[in-house]
């Protein structure tokens, strides 16, 4: 190792001397480069100017580009030189715009070191004469490889020695990273020797705890942070300077839902609505400004009013926030108007009874025929009155909590496929086909008669309300760690923009008097978005472009 490294300092050392004569001899070039641009001498002031450099042994030859010498200082005018196009220096040149050479010269008769630069217009060379003074110019210094054998020398004892007192701190030191690489950090105090690279050796460890520390908390506070963004009640989507989605939350999947014609399978897809066209400019600009900037705007869509806020950071990632603001106004609404509906819708049926009972008993000589239908519609009334005290009761235990819903596995397909065959007189009947777009294996920890109800109910509203011969699409278009996200569609008659966004308060009907002939209890998808709510779901209804009514939603897997 050690011949290696005097081999290759002397073949350095050559190298310098050799580069230094290069520098000078390439001054000289493009010295005399810079005076023919100038001045554009003949032969004779070509020969005073080179005469002024300070190496009187120096010959410079310029050649035209045909390889025609146009003067030669160590040569007089009238010499017939042959072309030197030939010449080793000259071809190198030509391929690289420099060349060097050491050669016999025929027309002066001695060696010569050449070096020519390549001009646009012809060559430049210089050439000092190869002779002892040059050679031993050339020839590297060898008193530095004694003086240098001499310091590895000490330089090897003294790292011998030294060597020695760091085997200890290196040993440690990768004891220390073997169990690092493993994650085990010990708790205790690595000692270390009092030298330089002990001293380096504890300031790792202490800087590699601190890092082990530090990314725990970061991990733990990530973790809050997508948890919050998750149940947080506002959508929450975060995307790339490409906008591609990085995170979003179910409430921002199920908004973007809302606004779109179709179920949109990334929430990238937000960005091709037109609604979204202001706020797509928006970022375009401030990203293209690098600034930190934040926009506002307010969308309305299916009876639907967003509020939509976007950030875009210095970054190149940006925030986009929705809120659902009509919710709140509808639920203080409903809030105002439950009492009223709740008298009213209790009242009708009881009124019923009353009136027909009332009729046979002030007619005691009213005909056997006459008496069943009064009784026949009095039973009517009353097992509507039952089953809307039945549907206010489990209204008032989903509002009760979790504690009276017991939570198990549930297999989505299995609860589906028990809502189909309890209806399958009514499909066929109607003549309607239920299209199944999931897998058969979707489990989620959950209370089952709630999620039969979900379908349950869905499907007795849309065979009440859709119409004959329906295309009933149940989807389930997405799912990602904690939700599936699923679609239920009919082709029928949809629904007024206008009821849209109440469609699922408590005794609203979109049609009263025909909602009432039908039977329903006006309560039916009250109980669908409780239901969903307590599987930490949302819901929202829109009308189908092409005609018919979905029904978006969310359910948690556990």
């Amino acid at each position: 190792m050690l011949a290696v490294i005097c081999f290759f300092q002397y073949q350095r050392e050559k190298e310098f001397r050799t580069e230094q004569l290069d520098q000078q001899l390439t001054t000289y070039n493009f010295t005399i480069h810079r005076f023919i641009q100038e001045r554009k001498p003949n032969w004779e002031m070509l020969e005073e100017y080179v005469h002024l450099f300070p190496d009187s042994t120096l010959r410079v030859t310029v050649i035209d580009t045909a390889g025609v010498v146009t003067f030669d200082s160590s040569v007089k005018k009238e010499a017939k030189l042959s072309n030197h196009l030939d010449r080793p220096e000259i071809i190198m040149a030509h391929l690289n715009e420099n060349g060097h050479a050491i050669r016999h010269s025929a027309s002066t008769g001695k060696d010569y070191y050449y070096l020519v630069h390549r001009f646009p217009n012809n060559y430049v060379r210089s050439a000092l004469p190869y002779n002892v003074s040059l050679i031993s110019t050339l020839k590297a210094n060898t008193f530095f490889l004694y003086f240098m054998l001499f310091v590895l020398i000490i330089a090897g004892l003294a790292l011998y020695f030294i060597s020695r007192n760091f085997t200890k701190s290196i040993d440690r030191l990768r004891t220390f990273t073997q169990r690092a690489e493993k994650g085990e950090i010990p708790d205790y105090e690595i000692e270390f020797p009092n030298d330089e690279l002990g001293e380096i050796s504890k300031n790792i460890v202490k800087l590699y705890r601190l890092l082990f520390l530090t990314k725990d908390d970061v991990y733990k506070e990530r973790e809050k942070l997508i948890k919050h963004l998750q149940i947080s009640q506002e959508g929450l989507g975060i995307f790339s300077s490409e906008k591609k989605e990085i995170l979003a939350n179910t409430h921002f999947i199920q908004y973007t839902n809302i606004l779109s014609d179709s179920q949109c399978e990334s929430s990238d897809e937000i960005f091709s609505l037109p609604e979204f066209s202001e706020i797509n400019e928006f970022i375009d600009q401030s990203l293209k400004n690098n600034e930190l900037k934040r926009k506002r705007l307010t969308v309305e869509k299916g009876g639907h009013v967003f509020t939509v806020q976007c950030i875009v950071f210095q970054d190149g990632t940006f925030e986009i926030s929705m809120n659902d603001i009509s919710t709140q106004e509808h639920e203080n609404e409903l809030k105002r108007h439950l009492t009223q509906n709740i008298s009213h819708e209790l009242k009708t049926p009881v009124s019923s009874i009353l009136g027909y009972m009332e009729s046979i008993l002030e007619n005691p000589d009213l005909d056997q025929q006459r008496q069943r239908f009064f009784i026949e519609r009095s039973f009517q009334q009353a097992q509507r009155l039952r089953d809307l005290l039945q549907d206010i009761s489990t209204l008032n235990k989903i509002d009760e909590g979790k504690r009276l819903f017991e939570k198990e596995s549930c297999n989505i397909f299995e609860i589906i496929s028990d809502v189909l065959n309890d209806v399958h007189l009514q499909i066929e009947q109607k003549k309607c086909t239920v299209q199944k777009n999931f897998k058969s294996d979707l489990q989620i920890q959950g209370n089952r008669s709630l999620i039969y109800s979900i379908f349950r109910n869905l499907l007795d509203n849309a065979l009440a309300y859709g119409g004959e011969k329906l295309t009933i699409d149940i989807n389930c278009y997405r799912e990602d760690d904690q939700f599936f996200y699923f679609s239920f569609s009919d082709n029928g008659i949809g629904v007024p923009e206008e009821h849209l966004s109440r469609l699922f308060e408590r005794f609203y009907r979109v049609d009263k008097g025909r909602s009432r002939k039908m039977g329903g209890t006006g309560l039916g998808l009250a109980i669908v978005k409780n239901a969903v709510l307590h599987h930490r779901g949302n819901i929202s209804a829109k009308n189908v472009p092409t005609g018919g009514l979905s029904f978006i939603f969310s359910l948690r897997k556990y």
